[in-house]
């Protein structure tokens, strides 16, 4: 049995997602961050990535970790290609220039676009109001415009997908990337494909199910 471990308030949600996708039945082991408790050692603390148990599993401490027969897997972009590769279908790349371009979009979105897209993230919702700064958003905003019109000069030309003209792994990694600047609409309402496109991707019943949860889990 697939196991995944991480809360869904975490990159987890992106492997679940494409376990969903699949129909790969998993075992969810919530694990939370460190960071988010007051008192690591506190009676009733939550299983937590600085714990013992789970640093057996993955001793970076760092979440998600997937488990299967064939071992642990880390860092949530590189496992979702490799859950996607492994089971096959639509999802997976079908040969090797596919492959090569589901991995550079994937290592594209993480390099490129995900820091400015989290400081919006954090700076217009996620963090209480008194410790937002709208400058470092505005920022963020700025440098993201040129990176959100490669994407969309990109799905002009790829029939609305990141890889192979249908959805696949890496519309789900690049997402689940492009999730956290939602707060600027700016950046969608210029780039109509890429809003159009994440749309449709969180239009998708498996990613329905996946944030259902997310949302359902405390803060």
């Amino acid at each position: 049995m697939l196991k995944i471990y991480g809360v869904y308030r975490s990159r987890a949600t992106r492997n679940i997602w494409l376990a969903n996708e699949l129909g790969v039945p998993f075992d969810h082991v919530p694990i939370i961050q460190a960071y988010r408790l007051p008192n690591l050692k506190a009676a009733g603390a939550p299983a937590h990535t600085a714990s013992p148990s789970f640093l057996a599993v993955n001793p970076a401490g760092q979440i998600p970790a997937v488990v299967d027969e064939n071992g642990v897997h880390t860092e949530s972009l590189a496992i979702n290609l490799y859950l996607a590769k492994k089971h096959g279908g639509p999802l997976a790349p079908a040969n090797l220039v596919e492959d090569d371009q589901m991995t550079r979009w994937s290592f594209w979105a993480a390099t490129s676009v995900e820091t400015d897209a989290i400081t919006i993230l954090y700076n217009r919702i996620g963090k209480p109001p008194a410790e937002r700064d709208e400058t470092l958003a505005l920022a963020a905003i700025e440098a993201l415009k040129p990176k959100f019109a490669v994407l969309d000069a990109h799905l002009g030309g790829g029939g609305g997908f990141v890889v192979g003209r249908r959805f696949t792994v890496a519309d789900v990694n690049l997402a689940e990337v492009f999730r956290y600047a939602q707060p600027a609409t700016v950046l969608f309402d210029g780039a109509p494909r890429v809003k159009a496109w994440l749309a449709a991707c969180q239009g998708r019943p498996a990613f329905k199910a996946m944030m259902a949860k997310r949302e359902a889990e405390p803060a």
